[in-house]
């Protein structure tokens, strides 16, 4: 009797052993970060920058890359802390308030002369090139607020070799492609609003 009861607990702890969980890898979230270039000149407009939009694909904290030309796919434990658009505002914000007597965020109360609308076309890691290289593309719209018209539209596309070919190599080389991409907005943004 005492046997069976032995070889049952046994047989019961052999399969409490086989049905532990299985080991799952820690998620990595990341950051998109740029610092702005130093700019002398003010002007006098108050810019409302609107919440960036997004492209099918990229409104998620997912990281994309590529093996392969229109096959978007995703990294299984990395991911960044928001996506995209929602960490690249207060980005266009910091980048644009040197410029500007004040930046406002859209809708707001307090009334703007100009508004910024954005919208990200892709942030992904391209495997099919060795290295990979992040391809960063963004589509920036300046709005006269008292007359309801554009007054410029510019495309932004920038790409950035990794030095690594991984996840966070990719967040690198893209933190690098978005600092020369906002110097960029930047310049747009004051040509812009000077020439009206």
């Amino acid at each position: 009797m005492n046997y069976r009861i032995a070889l049952i607990f046994a047989v019961l702890l052999a399969g409490c052993t086989a049905l532990q969980a299985p080991h799952v890898e820690s998620t990595h979230l990341y950051l998109l970060d740029a610092k702005p270039a130093i700019i002398v000149a003010q002007h006098h407009q108050v810019l409302a920058i609107s919440m960036p939009s997004s492209r099918p694909g990229f409104d998620t904290p997912q990281m994309a890359y590529l093996r392969q030309p229109l096959e978007l796919e995703y990294f299984a434990t990395q991911r960044w802390a928001d996506t995209p658009a929602r960490m690249l505002k207060p980005l266009l914000a910091q980048a644009l308030e040197p410029v500007f007597r004040a930046v406002v965020p859209t809708p707001g109360i307090l009334p703007a002369n100009l508004r910024l609308d954005t919208e990200l076309i892709r942030l992904q890691q391209n495997f099919t090139t060795k290295p990979s290289r992040i391809q960063l593309t963004l589509r920036a719209q300046l709005i006269d607020m008292k007359d309801k018209r554009v007054i410029a539209v510019k495309l932004f596309d920038e790409s950035e070799n990794t030095d690594s070919d991984n996840a966070y190599g990719g967040v690198i080389a893209a933190n690098r492609a978005l600092q020369r991409l906002l110097d960029q907005l930047t310049e747009f943004c004051i040509n812009a609003s000077t020439s009206q």
